[in-house]
C-alpha cells in the first residue's frame, strides 16, 4: 500500500506521538474520551521526510547544521535562513499532497478555514515540552495555502530558537521531524488557557484560567493582560477572579486572509470575559481532560462566537504540566503566557498599534 502520510485525528491515539507529534496524538487521546475538539487531521513526520528526500535537502540541511554546531548565534541564525529559504521554494511531494488535498475535501470539502499547527516529535510530552518552539496558522483557506502552511510548519523545525533548543537536548545527529495538525477553525469570541491545578502553589484542588476576546494570539504576544481566574474543582467556587482592560482582540479577516488586529470596543474592554456557566463547563472539561489522561494538564480551549454552550466549547490542545512547584515551575509556551501574565508579573508596556 506504501506510505500513510496522514491520518484522521479520531483515529489516533498517545502511542501514535511517534509518528505524528504529541499535538496530534492528545488530540486524538481528547476525541476518544468525548471531549470537545474540532475534527480535523494529522500529517506524520514521513510526509516530512518524503519532503527532504524528495527535494534532495538532506544534504544541505545537514552542512548547514554542522556549521550551526559551534552554537555561534549568528551561525545558527545563518543556518536557520539558508535552510529556511532552500524549503520554502521546495515542492511537497506528489503523493503527500494529494493525501492532504483527500483529507482537506473529507473535512470540509476543501472549502473552510483551517489552523494548520506544528506537531513536532517529541513535542507535548511528560519528559519534554518545547510547545511554542514551532509554529501555528490560522484562518488558512483553499489547498494551496494549506499546503504552503504544512511546509512553514516544517521549516519552523530550523528556526534559531528550534535549533538551539534540539542542540542543548538532544545527542548531535538526533533525528528532527515534524508532524502537523489541521483542524476546522473554530470562530472564538473568548479564547485561553487552563490548568488543571494552580500551576503556582500545586494546589489539585484548584482550576486556574486565563480568557481575552477573540483568538489568542493577543495573550501570547504580550500585546493584552488577560483575565484571570481560579476556581475551586470540588464545589465549582470562584476563588479569584481577576478583570484586566483587553483593549485589542484578534479575529478572522472578513476577505478570508487570515486574522486581523481590531479595537476592542470601549464598552466591552473593561468586561469579563467568562461568566458563571462559562466557567462552569471549563471546569468541567478540565476534570475530564485530567481524568483521561491521569496527570495535571495545560489545556487550550475556545468558546465559538454566536453558539450558546455546550456546542460553543472547544478545547485545541492538551499537555502535561511537566513541573510543578517545589521549587519552582518550570513553564513553557501557553503555560508561561498564563503565569507570567495572571499570577503576578508586571504586563509589558502597550505598544503602537
Amino acid at each position: 500500500m506504501g506510505n500513510v502520510f496522514t491520518r484522521p485525528l479520531a483515529e489516533l491515539r498517545g502511542p501514535d506521538a511517534a509518528e505524528f507529534g504529541g499535538k496530534s496524538a492528545n488530540l486524538g487521546e481528547l476525541l476518544a474520551a468525548g471531549i470537545p475538539v474540532p475534527p480535523g487531521f494529522a500529517v506524520g513526520a514521513d510526509a516530512f521526510r518524503a519532503f527532504v528526500a524528495d527535494t534532495g535537502l538532506g544534504g544541505m540541511i545537514a552542512a548547514a547544521l554542522e556549521r550551526a554546531s559551534s552554537g555561534d548565534v549568528e551561525a545558527v541564525g545563518a543556518a536557520s535562513k539558508t535552510i529556511g529559504e532552500s524549503m520554502r521554494f521546495a515542492p511537497l511531494p506528489g503523493a503527500v499532497r494529494e493525501e492532504i488535498a483527500r483529507r482537506y475535501e473529507e473535512l470540509c470539502a476543501g472549502s473552510e478555514p483551517v489552523a494548520v499547527r506544528s506537531s513536532a516529535l517529541g513535542e507535548d510530552s511528560e519528559e519534554a515540552s518545547h510547545a511554542g518552539q514551532q509554529e501555528s496558522f490560522l484562518w488558512v483557506s483553499g489547498l494551496e495555502h494549506v499546503c504552503d502552511a504544512v511546509r512553514d510548519c516544517w521549516v519552523s523545525l530550523y528556526t534559531p530558537q528550534a535549533i538551539s533548543y534540539r542542540a542543548a537536548r538532544a545527542a548531535a545527529g538526533a533525528e528532527a521531524a515534524m508532524g502537523v495538525t489541521v483542524q476546522l477553525m473554530v470562530d472564538a469570541e473568548v479564547s485561553g488557557v487552563l490548568f488543571t491545578c494552580n500551576p503556582v502553589s500545586g494546589d489539585p484542588s484548584m482550576v486556574a484560567l486565563n480568557a481575552s476576546w477573540g483568538l489568542g494570539i493577543a495573550v501570547v504576544g504580550g500585546e493584552v493582560t488577560p483575565d484571570d481566574y481560579l476556581v475551586s474543582k470540588i464545589t465549582g467556587e470562584v476563588v479569584r477572579r481577576t478583570v484586566s482592560a483587553k483593549h485589542v482582540e484578534y479575529v478572522p479577516d472578513a476577505l478570508g486572509r487570515g486574522t486581523v488586529r481590531l479595537e476592542v470596543p470601549a464598552e466591552r474592554r473593561d468586561e469579563a470575559c467568562l461568566g458563571e456557566e462559562q466557567l462552569g463547563a471549563l471546569v468541567d472539561v478540565a476534570r475530564l481532560v485530567e481524568r483521561h489522561f491521569g496527570t495535571h494538564q495545560d489545556v487550550e480551549w475556545a468558546l465559538a462566537r454566536g453558539v450558546a454552550l455546550p456546542e460553543a466549547l472547544h478545547v485545541l490542545q492538551a499537555r502535561p504540566v511537566t513541573t510543578l512547584p517545589d521549587p519552582q515551575p518550570k513553564l513553557s509556551g501557553s503555560a508561561l503566557s498564563l503565569v507570567l501574565g495572571t499570577f503576578g508579573a508586571p504586563p509589558k508596556p502597550d505598544g503602537p498599534s
